[in-house]
Protein backbone atom coordinates (compact mmCIF):
# COMPACT_ATOMS: atom_id res chain seq x y z
CA UNK A 1 0.00 0.00 0.00
CA UNK A 2 1.77 3.46 -0.74
CA UNK A 3 0.64 4.89 2.30
CA UNK A 4 2.24 2.51 4.24
CA UNK A 5 5.37 2.98 1.97
CA UNK A 6 4.61 6.86 2.39
CA UNK A 7 5.47 6.44 6.52
CA UNK A 8 8.50 4.20 5.98
CA UNK A 9 9.99 6.90 3.66
CA UNK A 10 9.24 9.57 6.58
CA UNK A 11 10.86 7.59 8.79
CA UNK A 12 14.24 6.73 6.40
CA UNK A 13 13.96 10.60 6.20
CA UNK A 14 14.03 10.87 9.90
CA UNK A 15 16.63 7.96 9.98
CA UNK A 16 18.88 9.81 7.52
CA UNK A 17 18.62 12.97 8.27
CA UNK A 18 19.20 12.15 12.08
CA UNK A 19 22.76 10.53 11.07
CA UNK A 20 23.38 14.05 8.93
CA UNK A 21 22.54 15.93 12.52
CA UNK A 22 25.48 13.15 14.23
CA UNK A 23 27.79 14.20 11.48
CA UNK A 24 27.42 18.01 11.75
CA UNK A 25 27.81 18.20 15.40
CA UNK A 26 30.79 15.78 15.08
CA UNK A 27 32.15 18.87 13.07
CA UNK A 28 31.45 21.79 15.33
CA UNK A 29 32.24 19.78 18.33
CA UNK A 30 35.91 19.53 16.77
CA UNK A 31 36.12 22.74 14.80
CA UNK A 32 39.07 23.42 16.80
CA UNK A 33 40.81 20.01 17.01
CA UNK A 34 44.07 19.82 15.61
CA UNK A 35 44.44 18.11 12.03
CA UNK A 36 40.22 17.30 12.09
CA UNK A 37 38.77 16.17 8.93
CA UNK A 38 35.19 16.99 8.44
CA UNK A 39 32.72 14.42 7.86
CA UNK A 40 30.13 14.71 4.87
CA UNK A 41 26.42 13.32 5.00
CA UNK A 42 25.65 12.41 1.45
CA UNK A 43 22.09 11.77 0.42
CA UNK A 44 20.91 9.04 -1.97
CA UNK A 45 17.46 8.14 -3.32
CA UNK A 46 16.29 3.96 -3.04
CA UNK A 47 13.30 4.66 -5.97
CA UNK A 48 13.33 2.59 -8.68
CA UNK A 49 11.51 3.23 -11.68
CA UNK A 50 11.48 1.72 -15.57
CA UNK A 51 11.93 3.99 -18.58
CA UNK A 52 8.08 3.83 -19.11
CA UNK A 53 6.99 5.16 -15.62
CA UNK A 54 4.96 3.20 -13.46
CA UNK A 55 1.40 2.90 -12.55
CA UNK A 56 1.09 2.77 -8.79
CA UNK A 57 3.86 4.18 -7.17
CA UNK A 58 5.77 3.06 -3.84
CA UNK A 59 7.80 5.48 -2.14
CA UNK A 60 11.56 3.92 -1.28
CA UNK A 61 12.72 6.39 0.88
CA UNK A 62 16.14 7.97 1.30
CA UNK A 63 19.65 6.40 2.31
CA UNK A 64 22.56 8.03 3.94
CA UNK A 65 26.34 7.64 3.77
CA UNK A 66 28.92 9.86 5.49
CA UNK A 67 32.39 10.01 3.99
CA UNK A 68 35.27 12.01 5.37
CA UNK A 69 36.64 14.98 3.37
CA UNK A 70 40.14 14.22 3.81
CA UNK A 71 41.62 15.70 0.77
CA UNK A 72 40.32 19.17 1.82
CA UNK A 73 42.94 21.12 3.85
CA UNK A 74 42.84 23.04 7.13
CA UNK A 75 44.02 26.52 7.41
CA UNK A 76 48.09 26.53 8.58
CA UNK A 77 48.19 28.66 12.27
CA UNK A 78 51.92 29.65 14.20
CA UNK A 79 52.32 26.39 16.85
CA UNK A 80 53.57 27.05 20.34
CA UNK A 81 56.41 24.27 20.29
CA UNK A 82 59.11 23.61 18.01
CA UNK A 83 57.91 20.29 17.51
CA UNK A 84 54.95 21.51 15.89
CA UNK A 85 54.22 20.43 12.39
CA UNK A 86 52.19 20.80 9.33
CA UNK A 87 52.46 19.81 6.13
CA UNK A 88 51.58 22.19 3.38
CA UNK A 89 50.24 20.32 0.19
CA UNK A 90 49.21 16.88 0.28
CA UNK A 91 50.52 13.87 2.56
CA UNK A 92 50.27 12.39 5.93
CA UNK A 93 52.83 12.01 8.93
CA UNK A 94 53.49 8.59 9.37
CA UNK A 95 52.64 7.68 13.14
CA UNK A 96 51.68 4.04 15.10
CA UNK A 97 50.21 3.52 18.86
CA UNK A 98 53.54 2.29 19.81
CA UNK A 99 57.40 3.85 20.00
CA UNK A 100 58.73 -0.17 20.22
CA UNK A 101 57.41 -1.03 15.98
CA UNK A 102 61.08 -0.85 14.42
CA UNK A 103 61.47 -3.91 12.15
CA UNK A 104 58.41 -5.73 13.91
CA UNK A 105 55.09 -3.88 12.68
CA UNK A 106 53.27 -5.42 15.45
CA UNK A 107 50.92 -2.10 15.11
CA UNK A 108 49.46 -1.04 12.20
CA UNK A 109 50.94 2.46 10.41
CA UNK A 110 48.36 5.33 10.53
CA UNK A 111 48.59 8.26 9.07
CA UNK A 112 48.06 11.74 10.53
CA UNK A 113 47.83 15.55 9.70
CA UNK A 114 47.78 16.21 13.60
CA UNK A 115 51.47 17.23 13.39
CA UNK A 116 51.03 18.87 17.69
CA UNK A 117 54.07 16.61 18.13
CA UNK A 118 55.72 17.01 22.11
CA UNK A 119 58.34 14.61 24.05
CA UNK A 120 56.66 12.06 26.16
CA UNK A 121 58.51 11.03 29.52
CA UNK A 122 60.72 9.08 27.74
CA UNK A 123 62.13 11.18 24.84
CA UNK A 124 59.31 10.41 22.29
CA UNK A 125 57.90 12.50 19.93
CA UNK A 126 53.58 11.62 19.94
CA UNK A 127 50.80 13.81 19.41
CA UNK A 128 47.99 15.11 21.37
CA UNK A 129 45.79 11.53 20.48
CA UNK A 130 49.18 9.43 21.79
CA UNK A 131 50.24 8.55 17.58
CA UNK A 132 54.10 8.27 18.09
CA UNK A 133 56.21 10.06 15.04
CA UNK A 134 57.87 7.46 12.70
CA UNK A 135 61.00 8.69 10.91
CA UNK A 136 64.16 7.75 8.49
CA UNK A 137 67.21 8.17 11.04
CA UNK A 138 70.00 9.85 9.52
CA UNK A 139 72.80 7.84 9.01
CA UNK A 140 76.71 8.79 10.66
CA UNK A 141 77.71 9.55 7.46
CA UNK A 142 75.22 12.19 6.86
CA UNK A 143 73.09 9.85 4.45
CA UNK A 144 69.24 8.98 5.02
CA UNK A 145 68.27 5.61 3.64
CA UNK A 146 64.97 6.52 2.28
CA UNK A 147 62.39 3.45 1.03
CA UNK A 148 59.02 4.70 -0.49
CA UNK A 149 57.23 1.37 1.08
CA UNK A 150 59.74 -0.05 3.43
CA UNK A 151 58.42 0.70 7.31
CA UNK A 152 60.99 -1.61 8.82
CA UNK A 153 63.78 2.01 7.48
CA UNK A 154 61.54 4.22 9.94
CA UNK A 155 62.21 4.38 13.80
CA UNK A 156 60.56 6.69 16.19
CA UNK A 157 61.45 9.72 16.76
CA UNK A 158 63.30 9.99 19.86
CA UNK A 159 65.05 12.71 21.32
CA UNK A 160 66.23 11.48 24.26
CA UNK A 161 68.54 9.81 22.36
CA UNK A 162 70.73 12.80 21.02
CA UNK A 163 73.61 13.25 23.77
CA UNK A 164 76.02 15.98 23.81
CA UNK A 165 78.53 16.34 21.00
CA UNK A 166 82.19 17.66 19.88
CA UNK A 167 83.58 18.25 16.08
CA UNK A 168 86.99 18.01 15.32
CA UNK A 169 88.76 20.49 13.41
CA UNK A 170 88.53 19.14 9.37
CA UNK A 171 89.43 23.06 7.68
CA UNK A 172 91.14 25.76 8.32
CA UNK A 173 91.42 28.73 6.21
CA UNK A 174 94.46 31.20 6.85
CA UNK A 175 93.59 35.16 5.44
CA UNK A 176 96.80 36.77 6.08
CA UNK A 177 99.54 39.44 4.42
CA UNK A 178 103.11 38.76 4.56
CA UNK A 179 105.42 42.29 4.26
CA UNK A 180 107.06 42.56 0.98
CA UNK A 181 110.01 44.25 2.19
CA UNK A 182 111.06 41.83 5.42
CA UNK A 183 115.01 41.90 4.94
CA UNK A 184 115.49 38.34 5.96
CA UNK A 185 117.56 37.39 8.95
CA UNK A 186 120.38 36.45 9.50
CA UNK A 187 119.63 33.09 10.79
CA UNK A 188 117.26 32.22 7.36
CA UNK A 189 120.84 31.72 5.84
CA UNK A 190 121.77 28.39 7.80
CA UNK A 191 117.76 27.59 8.44
CA UNK A 192 116.67 23.65 8.34
CA UNK A 193 113.33 23.20 9.34
CA UNK A 194 114.56 19.25 10.54
CA UNK A 195 117.31 20.73 13.38
CA UNK A 196 115.92 22.07 16.55
CA UNK A 197 118.87 24.41 17.00
CA UNK A 198 118.26 25.80 13.40
CA UNK A 199 114.47 25.94 13.67
CA UNK A 200 111.38 28.12 14.82
CA UNK A 201 109.66 25.52 16.46
CA UNK A 202 112.48 25.02 19.32
CA UNK A 203 112.51 28.91 19.38
CA UNK A 204 116.35 28.96 18.69
CA UNK A 205 115.52 30.71 15.22
CA UNK A 206 113.25 34.27 15.95
CA UNK A 207 110.29 34.03 12.90
CA UNK A 208 110.02 37.16 11.13
CA UNK A 209 106.11 36.64 11.69
CA UNK A 210 104.26 34.45 13.94
CA UNK A 211 100.75 33.59 15.18
CA UNK A 212 99.11 31.00 16.90
CA UNK A 213 95.45 29.54 16.23
CA UNK A 214 93.17 27.37 18.05
CA UNK A 215 91.94 23.77 16.87
CA UNK A 216 89.32 21.13 18.16
CA UNK A 217 89.60 17.85 18.33
CA UNK A 218 87.75 14.96 18.34
CA UNK A 219 86.56 15.09 22.27
CA UNK A 220 86.84 18.76 21.89
CA UNK A 221 89.13 19.58 23.60
CA UNK A 222 91.33 22.97 22.32
CA UNK A 223 94.26 22.61 20.42
CA UNK A 224 96.88 25.30 19.78
CA UNK A 225 98.61 25.57 16.69
CA UNK A 226 101.04 27.96 15.95
CA UNK A 227 102.13 29.28 12.18
CA UNK A 228 105.90 30.37 12.05
CA UNK A 229 106.89 32.66 8.97
CA UNK A 230 110.41 33.34 7.77
CA UNK A 231 111.65 35.23 4.74
CA UNK A 232 113.97 32.86 2.83
CA UNK A 233 117.51 34.34 2.81
CA UNK A 234 117.84 34.62 -0.98
CA UNK A 235 114.64 34.63 -2.93
CA UNK A 236 112.63 37.65 -1.91
CA UNK A 237 109.14 35.25 -3.12
CA UNK A 238 109.48 32.40 -1.02
CA UNK A 239 109.05 32.11 2.92
CA UNK A 240 109.74 29.02 5.13
CA UNK A 241 106.87 27.89 7.07
CA UNK A 242 106.55 25.85 10.36
CA UNK A 243 103.14 24.97 11.68
CA UNK A 244 103.65 22.98 15.19
CA UNK A 245 101.69 22.62 18.41
CA UNK A 246 101.87 24.14 21.42
CA UNK A 247 103.04 22.36 24.15
CA UNK A 248 104.83 20.11 21.80
CA UNK A 249 104.37 17.08 24.10
CA UNK A 250 100.68 16.98 22.57
CA UNK A 251 102.04 14.69 19.54
CA UNK A 252 104.85 12.45 18.55
CA UNK A 253 106.05 12.77 15.01
CA UNK A 254 108.43 10.77 12.71
CA UNK A 255 111.53 12.42 11.24
CA UNK A 256 111.98 15.13 9.94
CA UNK A 257 109.35 16.68 11.74
CA UNK A 258 110.83 17.60 15.27
CA UNK A 259 109.95 20.16 18.19
CA UNK A 260 105.80 19.36 18.38
CA UNK A 261 106.10 20.40 13.84
CA UNK A 262 102.92 19.04 11.90
CA UNK A 263 104.31 20.87 8.61
CA UNK A 264 106.75 22.44 7.28
CA UNK A 265 107.39 23.86 3.76
CA UNK A 266 108.09 26.67 1.23
CA UNK A 267 105.36 29.01 1.06
CA UNK A 268 106.08 31.21 -2.41
CA UNK A 269 103.99 33.93 -3.84
CA UNK A 270 104.37 35.60 -7.31
CA UNK A 271 105.30 38.97 -8.38
CA UNK A 272 102.09 40.35 -8.10
CA UNK A 273 102.05 38.85 -4.36
CA UNK A 274 99.47 36.52 -4.73
CA UNK A 275 100.41 32.81 -3.33
CA UNK A 276 101.74 30.22 -5.91
CA UNK A 277 99.55 27.21 -5.68
CA UNK A 278 101.84 24.60 -7.01
CA UNK A 279 105.98 24.48 -7.28
CA UNK A 280 107.75 26.36 -5.59
CA UNK A 281 105.41 26.29 -2.74
CA UNK A 282 105.83 23.12 -0.89
CA UNK A 283 103.85 23.54 2.48
CA UNK A 284 101.76 20.71 2.83
CA UNK A 285 97.81 21.45 2.12
CA UNK A 286 96.61 18.64 3.83
CA UNK A 287 97.67 16.97 7.99
CA UNK A 288 96.90 13.91 8.96
CA UNK A 289 96.78 13.47 12.65
CA UNK A 290 97.05 9.63 13.68
CA UNK A 291 94.64 8.43 17.20
CA UNK A 292 96.38 8.77 20.60
CA UNK A 293 95.71 5.19 21.03
CA UNK A 294 97.46 3.74 17.55
CA UNK A 295 99.80 1.17 18.14
CA UNK A 296 103.65 0.49 16.51
CA UNK A 297 106.01 3.08 16.25
CA UNK A 298 105.20 6.55 14.38
CA UNK A 299 106.21 6.35 10.61
CA UNK A 300 108.25 8.77 9.20
CA UNK A 301 106.98 12.32 8.40
CA UNK A 302 103.69 10.47 10.74
CA UNK A 303 101.76 12.85 13.43
CA UNK A 304 100.21 10.67 16.15
CA UNK A 305 98.38 12.43 19.31
CA UNK A 306 100.33 11.39 21.96
CA UNK A 307 99.06 9.02 24.23
CA UNK A 308 98.23 11.54 27.44
CA UNK A 309 96.07 13.17 25.05
CA UNK A 310 93.36 10.16 24.81
CA UNK A 311 91.86 11.59 21.45
CA UNK A 312 91.21 10.51 17.94
CA UNK A 313 92.48 10.67 14.70
CA UNK A 314 91.75 13.71 12.29
CA UNK A 315 92.71 15.45 8.84
CA UNK A 316 93.46 19.08 8.61
CA UNK A 317 92.61 20.68 5.36
CA UNK A 318 94.82 23.65 4.95
CA UNK A 319 93.73 26.74 2.83
CA UNK A 320 96.02 29.26 1.89
CA UNK A 321 94.13 30.54 -1.27
CA UNK A 322 94.10 30.77 -4.39
CA UNK A 323 95.77 33.44 -6.99
CA UNK A 324 92.86 35.48 -8.34
CA UNK A 325 91.03 34.78 -5.30
CA UNK A 326 89.82 37.18 -2.73
CA UNK A 327 91.31 36.29 0.63
CA UNK A 328 94.37 33.57 1.58
CA UNK A 329 97.87 34.56 2.29
CA UNK A 330 99.70 37.41 -0.01
CA UNK A 331 102.83 39.05 0.23
CA UNK A 332 102.26 42.81 0.02
CA UNK A 333 104.29 45.74 1.47
CA UNK A 334 102.68 46.36 4.18
CA UNK A 335 103.15 45.23 7.40
CA UNK A 336 102.93 41.56 8.39
CA UNK A 337 99.16 40.83 9.71
CA UNK A 338 96.79 38.04 10.37
CA UNK A 339 93.20 39.34 9.13
CA UNK A 340 91.66 36.49 9.99
CA UNK A 341 91.23 32.14 10.59
CA UNK A 342 88.15 30.47 9.43
CA UNK A 343 88.06 26.99 11.81
CA UNK A 344 85.58 24.76 11.80
CA UNK A 345 84.75 21.99 14.43
CA UNK A 346 83.35 23.13 18.24
CA UNK A 347 84.30 22.22 21.80
CA UNK A 348 81.99 20.05 23.84
CA UNK A 349 78.06 21.32 23.46
CA UNK A 350 75.08 19.91 25.42
CA UNK A 351 71.53 19.24 23.65
CA UNK A 352 69.83 22.34 23.68
CA UNK A 353 66.70 21.91 21.33
CA UNK A 354 65.30 20.89 17.92
CA UNK A 355 64.76 22.41 15.03
CA UNK A 356 62.86 21.36 11.78
CA UNK A 357 63.39 22.26 8.01
CA UNK A 358 61.21 22.71 4.63
CA UNK A 359 62.70 19.28 3.46
CA UNK A 360 61.19 17.13 6.84
CA UNK A 361 64.82 17.33 8.44
CA UNK A 362 64.54 17.59 12.28
CA UNK A 363 68.05 18.65 13.28
CA UNK A 364 69.39 18.83 16.89
CA UNK A 365 70.67 22.08 18.38
CA UNK A 366 73.90 22.12 20.50
CA UNK A 367 74.69 25.02 23.15
CA UNK A 368 78.22 25.12 20.96
CA UNK A 369 76.43 26.53 17.95
CA UNK A 370 76.36 22.82 16.29
CA UNK A 371 73.50 21.31 14.51
CA UNK A 372 73.71 18.30 13.48
CA UNK A 373 70.54 16.27 11.60
CA UNK A 374 69.10 13.28 13.23
CA UNK A 375 66.26 12.28 11.45
CA UNK A 376 64.10 13.22 8.32
CA UNK A 377 60.24 12.61 8.22
CA UNK A 378 58.85 10.78 5.16
CA UNK A 379 55.34 12.05 3.94
CA UNK A 380 52.83 9.47 2.69
CA UNK A 381 50.43 9.86 -0.08
CA UNK A 382 47.41 7.56 -0.91
CA UNK A 383 46.10 7.72 -4.59
CA UNK A 384 42.56 8.50 -2.99
CA UNK A 385 42.69 10.27 0.24
CA UNK A 386 38.69 10.35 1.32
CA UNK A 387 39.02 6.50 0.74
CA UNK A 388 41.13 5.99 4.19
CA UNK A 389 39.47 4.80 7.41
CA UNK A 390 39.64 6.72 10.38
CA UNK A 391 40.90 4.86 13.46
CA UNK A 392 40.36 7.76 15.87
CA UNK A 393 42.58 10.58 16.72
CA UNK A 394 42.44 12.03 13.90
CA UNK A 395 44.13 9.02 12.00
CA UNK A 396 43.64 6.87 9.18
CA UNK A 397 44.62 3.26 7.82
CA UNK A 398 44.50 2.30 4.40
CA UNK A 399 41.87 0.47 2.16
CA UNK A 400 41.07 -1.04 -0.86
CA UNK A 401 39.71 2.20 -1.97
CA UNK A 402 42.45 4.75 -0.62
CA UNK A 403 45.16 2.50 -2.77
CA UNK A 404 48.57 1.92 -1.38
CA UNK A 405 50.74 4.77 0.38
CA UNK A 406 53.87 5.82 -0.94
CA UNK A 407 56.57 7.13 1.27
CA UNK A 408 58.19 10.26 -0.02
CA UNK A 409 60.61 12.99 0.95
CA UNK A 410 58.66 16.51 1.91
CA UNK A 411 58.33 18.41 -1.51
CA UNK A 412 59.47 15.44 -3.65
CA UNK A 413 56.72 13.65 -5.79
CA UNK A 414 53.50 14.39 -4.55
CA UNK A 415 54.17 15.28 -1.37
CA UNK A 416 53.96 18.64 0.54
CA UNK A 417 56.30 20.45 2.37
CA UNK A 418 57.14 20.44 6.56
CA UNK A 419 55.94 23.83 7.66
CA UNK A 420 57.87 23.99 11.44
CA UNK A 421 56.54 26.06 14.51
CA UNK A 422 53.01 25.42 12.79
CA UNK A 423 49.35 23.29 13.18
CA UNK A 424 47.10 22.49 10.83
CA UNK A 425 43.26 23.61 11.91
CA UNK A 426 40.41 21.24 11.42
CA UNK A 427 38.96 21.72 7.77
CA UNK A 428 35.20 22.94 9.22
CA UNK A 429 33.53 25.86 8.00
CA UNK A 430 31.47 27.03 11.28
CA UNK A 431 29.42 28.85 8.68
CA UNK A 432 29.00 26.08 6.42
CA UNK A 433 27.71 23.59 9.73
CA UNK A 434 25.01 26.30 11.09
CA UNK A 435 24.08 26.44 7.73
CA UNK A 436 23.47 22.69 7.13
CA UNK A 437 22.35 22.17 10.90
CA UNK A 438 19.22 24.71 10.12
CA UNK A 439 18.59 22.41 6.63
CA UNK A 440 18.54 19.80 8.29
CA UNK A 441 16.52 20.62 11.10
CA UNK A 442 13.50 21.66 8.56
CA UNK A 443 14.32 18.07 6.54
CA UNK A 444 14.17 16.32 9.48
CA UNK A 445 10.45 18.24 10.64
CA UNK A 446 9.32 17.73 7.03
CA UNK A 447 10.17 14.08 7.68
CA UNK A 448 8.51 13.72 10.86
CA UNK A 449 4.88 15.21 8.59
CA UNK A 450 4.91 12.47 5.93
CA UNK A 451 4.61 10.12 9.04
CA UNK A 452 2.00 12.53 10.53
CA UNK A 453 0.04 12.68 7.37
CA UNK A 454 0.10 8.90 6.32
CA UNK A 455 -0.87 8.12 9.60
CA UNK A 456 -4.19 10.48 9.30
CA UNK A 457 -4.74 9.30 5.86
CA UNK A 458 -4.31 5.77 7.10
CA UNK A 459 -7.03 6.61 9.89
CA UNK A 460 -9.08 7.88 7.28
CA UNK A 461 -8.84 4.21 5.34
CA UNK A 462 -9.50 2.24 8.60
CA UNK A 463 -12.80 5.09 9.26
CA UNK A 464 -14.45 3.62 5.49
CA UNK A 465 -15.68 0.26 7.01
CA UNK A 466 -17.79 1.89 9.74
Amino acid sequence: MSINSAMAAGASGLIANSSALAAISDNIANVNTIGYKRVDTIFTPNYKIGGGGASRYASSGVSSNSRLDVNSSGLLTPGVSATDMAIDGDGFFVVRPSPNNSGTGSDAVLFTRSGGFQTDSAGYLRNDAGQYLYAWPVQADGTVNQNPSNLDQLEAVNLSNIGGTANATSNVRINANLQASTTPSAAAATYAAGASATNMASGNVTPDFERTIQIYDTQGGVRSVTMSFLKHATNANQWHVELHVQPAADVTTGAPLVDGQIATGIVAFDTNGEILSGAPTTLPTSIAFESSDTAGPVGAGAIRWSTTTGVGAQTLALDLGTAGAPGGITQFNSPSNLDSTVVDGAIFGAFAGVEVSEDGFLSARFTNGVVRQVYQMPVATVFNANGLASVGGASFQITEDSGAFTLNAPGSGASGTIAAQTVENSNVDIATEFSNLIITQRAYSASSRIITTADEMLAEAIQMKR
